[in-house]
């Protein structure tokens, strides 16, 4: 619990650090987060991430403590002998009379392979855990490029909205002079001006939602959810290029940090069946003892060196019952890990088959279909201006390119998306990685 608060405190001054050091940097401009500094700054704070490594910190201390001996049983005892006529050689008298003291010493010493079998189930456990933790970091970095890229979609779809709102005014106010010298009709201005005030509603609503999103990323930093004086330097169509790049890069060997995972349950599952069909097996318990017996010369002699051997009889618990409990487990953990493999692979081709949808996809809105709504409207409003379009047509035009404008964000946005759930689903660890690696 200290280890992860003081993780937490460090990654908090760090953000403070980082967010003054920007903030002198622009002046009275506000402080820029990059997805990159996001993506750090919420692998030092974020909860998820933080129990994940406290996981890791505990599934060792359960190895080290498994790798320990059990410890040995002294006893001591001493208990008054003879009666009233009996008494040393020195007199009679209540405490010249013998004592027997015994010193015994007891080690319980585990056979049939049972030590082993504990602290192999106790090495996939720390290695399990060494694994969700990097899958924790996996799936975070991925939320973290959500989050982000839904604050741009926001801000942008705000943005486009504001701006055509503001060309709907301009087209109002053109409707207000053609309206005084009788070219058109009251209901044509106003419904130029409704046009206008439902895409300022609509900003707002955009606005709204980047107000939502940047709580969910200040959460997922580690922070209480409030908006933060920063805002982000990266662009949706920068990051939609990035992960064009990235895309191109050869897939990683090893596999999957929660198949890993998987497998370490599964093979501490199977050390735990060694284990509770071990525990048939009774462990001696050996025994040194030494007895001082101070009595007249006599058999026995008055010190006694004695070994023994103690265990229990199995005879009406043979450990059955747990052992139909790890077979089962080890059945269950079987059945995880298939699953984790189909999923893995299944992630994989989604992955691949979103990300080329949504990088074909804003490539057309961005080279044909963007372009050419433009086009269109700016020549039907310089018509409309000339008195050569009608409304219908003026507003057809402007909703149409505001569409295409909201949807060529959006494509950048799912590219850029498409992109991150890619590096995420083909995010991979070798055996060796695994190991050399530590939270």
């Amino acid at each position: 619990m200290t280890f992860s608060k003081n993780r937490r405190q460090l990654g908090g001054a760090v953000f403070a650090g980082f967010i003054s050091i920007v903030a002198a940097a622009n002046g009275d401009a506000p402080p820029k987060l990059s997805l990159a500094d996001a993506k750090n700054l919420a692998l030092q704070r974020n909860w998820d991430v933080l129990i994940a490594r406290s996981g890791v910190d505990a599934a060792t201390g359960q190895f080290l403590a498994v790798k320990e001996f059990p410890n040995p049983t002294v006893s001591l005892s001493t208990a008054r002998l003879a009666g009233h006529n009996e008494a040393t050689s020195i007199g009679n008298a209540y405490w010249d009379r013998g004592y027997d003291s015994i010193v015994s010493i007891n080690q319980l010493v585990e056979i049939a392979g049972k030590r082993r079998a504990r602290q192999t189930a106790a090495k996939q456990g720390m290695r399990g855990a060494t694994a969700r933790f990097y899958d924790a970091k996996r799936t975070l970095e991925q939320s973290v490029a959500k989050a982000y890229l839904a604050l741009l979609l926001a801000k942008e779809n705000a943005r486009i909205l504001t701006e055509s709102s503001g060309y709907m005014q301009r087209e109002a106010d053109i409707a207000r002079a053609r309206n005084q010298a009788g070219d058109l009709s009251d209901s044509d201005t106003k419904q130029i001006l409704i046009n206008a005030e439902q895409l300022q509603l609509q900003a707002a609503s955009a606005e709204a939602q980047a107000a939502q999103a940047r709580a969910q990323l200040a959460t997922l930093l580690g922070g209480g959810g409030g908006s933060g004086d920063w805002e982000a330097s990266d662009t949706l169509q920068q990051l939609a290029d990035q992960g064009a790049e990235s895309s191109n890069e050869p897939p990683k060997s090893g596999e999957r940090p929660d198949v890993l995972a998987a497998e370490s349950d599964l093979r501490a599952a199977e050390a735990n069946l060694k284990l509770q069909r071990a525990l048939r097996v009774p462990d001696p318990t050996l025994l040194v003892e030494y007895e001082r017996n101070p009595m007249p010369p006599g058999p026995p002699p008055p010190d006694t060196l004695g070994v023994g051997v103690s265990f229990p009889l199995p005879l009406w618990n043979r450990n059955s019952g747990n052992i139909k409990a790890a077979e089962a487990a080890r059945e269950q953990s079987a059945l995880a890990l298939g699953k984790a493999r189909a999923q893995a692979v299944l992630d994989i081709l989604n992955a691949r088959v979103a990300f080329r949808e949504a990088q074909e996809r804003r490539q057309r809105y961005q080279a044909t279909i963007g372009p050419q709504a433009a086009k269109v409207r700016e020549t039907v409003a310089f018509a409309y201006e000339k008195g050569g379009a009608s409304l219908v047509d003026l507003l057809e035009a402007e909703r149409t390119d505001n569409d295409v404008r909201l949807a060529t964000a959006q494509a950048l946005s799912d590219a850029a998306g498409a992109s991150a759930d890619l590096k995420a689903a083909r995010a991979a660890l070798t055996e060796s990685d695994l190991s050399r690696r530590s939270p």
